[in-house]
């Protein structure tokens, strides 16, 4: 069994806190016939780095049936700028236009098998799963980016096209796993493909 979440699978039930005082579950998301499910965090330059190019993303399909969720899943013992109250304030400063999940237990990462941040999942109609990995090739400097995979993924669902690189490895810092090397990462987790 793979580590990550593998091309048609489903997606994985969560229940979770948002920033916005309210929880979520994945049926939160049923009015969206599309659904986009990426772990990230509050440190990460990665993330930092990219935030905006998501943006457009989520600005962009929105109103074309794409829900978009965001899962901070990083301990607060590795990184603290990466607990809840962080989480919150950058929301408050940034305004994306996304929810933002606090996976506390790191149950939800581990289910996804999420191996960076930032690291995308696209489900379909019936959440299967139909891209995983990166959403962009250049996400610490978006000026030297040349694709993005995660536009593309898109765009082929809502034409109702196969999503013609349906996996990709993520580009980010590693999930930061409770009480273990900031380095770390599970064993069966690696590289979901080998030549891009």
């Amino acid at each position: 069994m793979s580590f990550t979440l593998k091309i048609g699978d489903k997606a994985i039930p969560f229940d979770l806190p948002a920033t916005d005082g309210k929880n979520y579950t994945l049926d939160s998301f049923s009015d969206s016939r599309f659904l986009v499910i990426f772990f990230t965090c509050n440190h990460c330059p990665y993330v930092i780095g990219s935030d905006e190019v998501t943006r457009k993303t989520v600005l962009r399909f929105q109103d074309q049936g794409v829900g978009f969720v965001a899962i901070n899943s990083n301990s607060k013992n590795t990184y603290q700028d990466d607990d809840f109250p962080h989480m919150v304030k950058r929301m408050e400063e940034f305004n994306f236009p996304w929810v933002y999940l606090y996976d506390e237990s790191q149950d939800i990462a581990l289910s996804y098998g999420a191996l960076r941040t930032p690291h995308f999942y696209v489900f379909d109609q019936d959440r299967k799963l139909v891209y995983t990995g990166r959403a962009v090739d250049s996400p610490r400097d978006t000026s030297k980016m040349t694709v993005n995979d995660l536009d593309r993924a898109l765009e082929e669902l809502i034409a109702d096209k196969a999503v013609s690189v349906p996996v990709t490895n993520p580009i980010g810092c590693n999930v930061k796993w409770d009480g273990k090397d900031r380095h770390w990462m599970p064993a069966d987790a690696c590289d979901l493909v080998w030549n891009q």
